[in-house]
């Protein structure tokens, strides 16, 4: 390949320039990009630039027929040069491939011209040539994704700076304002603040989670540290319910906070959010609790040292029973909290007689002393067992709760019609029935 460029040398330079005269033309007229970079730098600098790259895949296919590999410097430097120019990369990839379509023409041309009986020595030499040119293409290519990445980069880290103060408190009421609006969040509006459970994830790799929101969702930043991963909602017009949906997906334990409406209330929120995650019930499969709807077991989770005062005064008689008997009392009494004060429903969920039911409880009463008619005691047992269950909770983070842990899910059962249950928190209290003889 070498011999062969040397003997056509002369009128190769001399075809190059009017090669790269229409290849310009060509490129003007197909490409918008190129078309506004001829506009700006004017055509004599895109025409200069195209010889350049003809000229240098030359010289490179002459360095590969002595076994040398190709010069990618200028390659390089024009992927960061067209990076910072904002030309897309697709356009400069197809310059280049356009390029070596050119320059085989051109060499064909000039090979004919000389002496065309030599046409069929030219043909080994193409697998080099456009070997020549993927190189050049892929050098030029690492080297504007590079420069693309930097001012990325530094947007991620600010971006990740600014979450960072709004959601950790650190400034005035009037900064926080201003770092909202950086990130295009309303001075006034509607926000809460949604923490995912430590050990899960979004899928993304990255922490975020994958691809955009669904269309007319509420806008998240997230905010992925080593200690977990924080989303800022923006609800606008959208209900907070609306937050289960929109972290359905990511099959994590989620808490969300209350609605807030100004950024310099974000940082309480996400403490309050960091509050509804300890409430998650220890059951199977990710569930998103707002703090609303669990504010009496948010109460034992803010205060552990009550909480674990409360469990020891209220149900310590219980705890210290052998662990099967201590088991089914805690779950019958969970269950029964949990229907409403039903003992029917109770018998119901436990496969056991109403009756049972009813022993078991009235032993507990004993042990305890408190009584299940009296509100203010069920409110005690009620909190004390909710104590019991965050404790055990957290005695086997991260392993999944077992199927026997207590029921304590929020979730009303209603009475069947025909026989409504008693019900003691509700008002209509009575006591338990003696067990039978």
């Amino acid at each position: 390949m070498e011999r062969i460029i040397e003997e056509i040398r002369e009128d190769l330079n001399r075809r190059i320039p009017a090669a790269a005269e229409r290849l310009a033309d060509r490129t003007s007229a197909e490409d918008p990009a190129y078309a506004a970079y001829a506009a700006l730098l004017g055509r004599a600098a895109l025409r200069d630039r195209i010889q350049h790259v003809l000229r240098q895949a030359v010289e490179d296919l002459v360095r590969a027929s002595r076994g040398l590999p190709p010069d990618l410097s200028d390659a390089r430097a024009q992927g960061a040069l067209r990076a910072g120019q904002g030309l897309p990369l697709d356009s400069l990839l197809r310059m280049y491939r356009l390029c070596g379509r050119l320059l085989w023409q051109t060499l064909t041309e000039a090979v004919a011209a000389h002496d065309r009986a030599a046409l069929p020595r030219l043909l080994p030499g193409a697998p080099a040539l456009w070997d020549v040119i993927d190189r050049m293409a892929d050098a030029a290519a690492e080297s504007y994704r590079r420069a693309e990445a930097v001012p990325g980069e530094r947007e991620r880290e600010l971006r990740a700076a600014l979450l960072d103060a709004l959601l950790d408190g650190t400034g005035s009421a009037a900064e926080a304002a201003r770092t909202a609006e950086r990130l295009g969040l309303p001075e006034r509006g509607r926000f809460a603040v949604a923490v995912l459970g430590a050990g899960s994830g979004s899928g993304s790799g990255s922490g975020a989670p994958a691809g955009p929101p669904p269309t007319g969702a509420p806008r998240v930043l997230w905010r992925i540290r080593g200690d977990g991963e924080t989303g800022l909602v923006e609800l606008g017009h959208h209900p907070l319910e609306s937050v289960r949906e929109l972290l359905a997906p990511l099959g994590a334990n989620a808490g969300v906070s209350p609605v807030v409406t100004a950024p310099a209330e974000l940082a309480r929120a996400r403490l309050l959010a960091v509050l509804a995650l300890r409430t998650t019930p220890a059951a199977k499969g990710p569930r998103t609790v707002l703090l609303d709807e669990r504010l009496p077991a948010a109460l034992v989770a803010a205060e552990p040292e009550l909480a674990d005062r409360l469990r020891r005064v209220v149900l310590g008689p219980v705890l210290a029973l052998a662990p099967e008997d201590r088991r089914v009392l805690l779950t019958t009494l969970g269950t029964w909290l949990t229907c409403q004060g039903s003992t029917t429903y109770a018998a119901q969920r436990l496969y056991c007689h109403r009756n049972t039911v009813s022993n078991r409880l009235r032993r507990l009463e004993q042990l305890t002393g408190r009584t299940l008619s009296d509100p203010a005691h069920v409110v005690e047992l009620a909190l004390a067992h909710t104590a019991v269950t965050q404790h055990r909770k957290a005695e086997r983070a991260p392993a999944t709760a077992p199927a026997a842990a207590p029921a304590t899910a929020p979730v009303p059962v209603p009475p069947p019609a025909a026989s409504p249950p008693s019900r003691t928190p509700a008002g209509t209290a009575r006591r338990l029935p003696p067990p039978p003889a």
